[in-house]
This record gives structure tokens, C-alpha cells and sequence, in this order.
């Protein structure tokens, strides 16, 4: 539960964060609860992010939080990249197309 409150709080500060001057906030939508979330957002300047959680085993001696999502941006080369995530007891485990694959074992 405690990761779920300090997750929270670094989202409302990066939510919070000015942006860049020329970029217009497009859409902005969130539903926070107190054992699971979702967020949505994008920017006029290519930018976005979206991802949603929930909280497992809430109360007991295992309780984790899972979350997926996606977030987007354009690099300084130009190049618009997206990364897709899960993030959960198994750790955070990005794709994207620039991402480099690990061997299959």
C-alpha cells in the first residue's frame, strides 16, 4: 500500500510539472482509488502516456502493485517512440520497436 501512495504522489508532481511553453495539454484524464488507478494524457508536441494499476493482495504480507501501460514522445532526432510496459511482481518489462530483445534462453 505504501508503494501505492508514493507512486501516486510522483505522478501528481510529474502531472503537476510545467511543461515546455509551446505545448498545449490535449487531453487529461485520471481515476485514482485506493487500490487500483488509471491515467490518460497528451500533448500537442507529440507526447503521451497512458497506464492503469491495481493493487494485488491488498492488507496481506504479499501485496504488490501491477501496472500496465504506454508512453509515447519524439526523440531529438525527430523519431516518434513508444514504449508498452508491464510492471509487477516479475519486475518492469518494456517493448518497443527501438528496444533491443533479449535471447530466447
Amino acid at each position: 500500500m505504501k508503494f501505492l501512495i508514493v507512486f501516486v504522489a510522483l505522478f501528481a508532481l510529474a502531472v503537476a510539472a510545467p511543461a515546455a511553453p509551446e505545448a498545449q495539454i490535449l487531453r487529461q484524464d485520471s481515476d485514482v482509488g485506493p487500490e487500483s488507478f488509471k491515467y490518460d494524457w497528451e500533448t500537442s508536441d507529440g507526447q503521451a502516456a497512458n497506464a492503469q494499476g491495481h493493487l494485488n493482495n491488498a492488507g496481506s504480507e504479499h501485496e504488490s502493485l501491477a501496472v500496465q501501460g504506454s508512453y509515447r514522445f519524439i526523440g531529438d532526432d525527430g523519431v516518434t517512440y513508444e514504449v508498452k510496459y508491464i510492471a509487477d511482481e516479475n519486475g518492469f518489462q518494456p517493448q518497443g520497436a527501438h528496444l533491443p530483445v533479449a535471447p530466447e534462453a
